[in-house]
């Protein structure tokens, strides 16, 4: 079988890959790291079209896979803009990152690759961030007329507004949000274990009463209390007989019934038989002879059956000159 070369390896390492860009890119470059496997590159805003340019012209990095936003809430600059760009000749990848604001635009990056449009829309219509350059910047992702970016950490989670189908104005039709109950938020503790903090409901409920004291334990401390002492010394010491006197018999109950070994035997049976077996046992039915069965006897040969003789025709009768008068 053939073997098969690729031009680019399986496995791309990033071992000197951040020494050579940073020194590439000169002051361009911001910081540089290398995090969870891959090589990140913070650079200046204002360079940030020469120093994408350089990156594919020049280190092979053809293709633009992603631009994705972050937004920090707590920097001056919250927005964080980064670019994915592949090297397929260096199975290797690259994240580049800018950081703006609300109002400072970024560079756009269409320049470079067509692509970059719908993403920077996407962008533009999740968080905000303002692109310079592109043409075609608009809402992609949500409605006409939308207010607010969802992606934004100051949005709220049920947004501003909701639209729905109006069946009297016979049209879509956007109102206030309406929730018919506030948002809970569940800390998915076991409820076996309980809560640190009180629940909702649990302050109306009585403090549990204290339990009750161990009871205390039973003890024996004088031979009143176990039954011991000289009289039952004197008991046990006593001899007990093996067996009980011979020749002596126990009185009788008056209404007791008399024993069995002293009852009277009963009377014979009258009939033939006196035993039980012999009274159980079939009686004996004359002999019979076998009925003969159909299959044992041998069949009789049929007697041939005898043919009717043909019978003659009637013969015709002569006519007389009597006759025909």
């Amino acid at each position: 079988m053939a073997t098969v070369l690729h031009p680019a390896p399986k496995i791309a390492s990033n071992e000197g890959v951040r020494e050579a860009l940073s020194k590439a890119l000169g002051a361009a470059v911001v910081e540089a790291r290398e995090e969870h496997g891959e090589i990140s590159l913070r650079v200046e805003r204002a360079g940030l079209e020469a120093t994408l340019r350089t990156l594919r012209d020049e280190h092979s990095y053809q293709q633009l896979m992603e631009i994705a936003g972050a937004d920090y809430p707590d920097r001056p600059e919250r927005f964080e803009v980064v670019y994915m760009l592949l090297s397929l000749t260096k199975n290797h990848r690259i994240m580049v990152k800018v950081r703006t604001d609300e109002a400072t635009p970024v560079p756009t990056a269409t320049t470079l690759w067509p692509n970059a449009g719908w993403l920077e829309r996407e962008v533009f219509d999740m968080y905000g961030v303002i692109f310079d350059g592109n043409t075609d910047l608009r809402r992609i992702l949500t409605d006409y007329g939308f207010e607010g970016h969802p992606f934004r950490k100051d949005f709220p989670l049920t947004g501003y507004t909701e639209l729905r189908y109006s069946q009297e104005q016979r049209r879509v039709v956007y109102e206030p949000v309406d929730l018919p109950q506030d948002l809970r938020q569940f800390d998915f503790m076991s409820p076996w274990e309980g809560a640190d903090y009180v629940l909702p409901g649990d302050e109306k409920a009585a403090e549990k009463p204290a339990p009750p004291p161990v009871a205390q334990p039973k003890t024996t401390e004088t031979p009143a209390q176990t039954g011991a002492g000289a009289k039952a010394d004197e008991k046990a010491a006593e001899p007990v007989a093996a067996s009980a006197p011979a020749g002596k018999k126990r009185a009788r109950a008056a209404d007791a019934p008399a024993p069995t070994e002293e009852r009277p035997s009963r009377k014979p049976r009258a009939g033939k038989t006196a035993g039980t077996a012999a009274a159980t046992k079939p009686k004996k039915s004359p002999a019979t002879k076998p009925a003969k069965s159909a299959a044992s006897e041998p069949k009789k040969a049929a007697a041939p059956r005898k043919r009717a003789a043909p019978k003659s025709p009637p013969k015709s009768r002569s006519t007389t000159p009597k006759d025909k008068a």
